[in-house]
């Protein structure tokens, strides 16, 4: 089995995704989907969580191998950005959405230095824009951000053109089309439920939801 299936099955078992054709989730940007990823749970599952931090330093290794700090963002790239900077034996970093209004007014939480090369651990990546937000808050504190790694992507096109127009790498753990293959497999989904979730997600590709 590909670690991205891996991913996958690990994520269907602990009920860190939810599939319903029929009745639809809302999501916070109002679109109407047949599918809930949380991978927050998958933190309290230790054969979970294990997968995905040895998944997560893996990628670092093969693609990221220079870097020198882990950036978790908050809060859910947090517990993995932890563990994955524990398994490379790195030190580590979180970034908020935005600056503190209070204390020290920090976007950035650790230790770093102007000029270090980090890798930004996310949990989820739709259109991308938590990830480029904790990007452009390490470049404008001086670090050199090599890419970007994540548990899940939805592979829309619309966080291709992010990531590319902030000139940054990502990759992901496992995607949709993993996830759907993996749902067949256990029956968490039916073979006739499989066209629905197709077009839906070619439809999201296209902006048409």
């Amino acid at each position: 089995m590909t670690l991205q299936k891996e991913i996958a099955h690990a994520m269907l078992k602990v009920g860190a995704v939810e599939l319903n054709p029929t009745d639809l989730f809302t999501w916070a940007s109002g679109i109407k989907s047949p599918i809930y990823c949380d991978t927050r749970l998958t933190i309290s599952d230790v054969v979970a969580r294990k997968q995905i931090a040895k998944g997560l330093a893996q990628n670092i290794k093969e693609f990221f191998p220079e870097t020198a700090i882990v950036a978790g963002t908050a809060t859910a790239g947090i517990p993995h950005a932890a563990w994955v900077s524990d398994l490379l034996e790195l030190p580590m970093v979180y970034v908020r959405s935005k600056a503190k209004g209070h204390g020290r007014g920090n976007q950035i939480e650790g230790k770093y230095e102007e000029g270090q090369k980090v890798v930004v651990v996310e949990d989820i990546v739709s259109t991308g824009g938590s990830s480029i937000t904790a990007v452009e808050a390490l470049r404008n504190a001086g670090c050199e951000v090599v890419g970007v790694v994540c548990v899940y992507t939805y592979n829309l096109p619309r966080a291709e053109k992010a990531f590319e127009e902030a000139n940054v790498k990502y990759v992901s753990l496992t995607n949709f089309d993993y996830l759907i293959e993996a749902a067949t497999e256990t029956g968490a989904i039916t073979e006739d439920q499989i066209p629905f979730l197709k077009d839906w997600h070619q439809k999201l590709k296209a902006g048409e939801l």
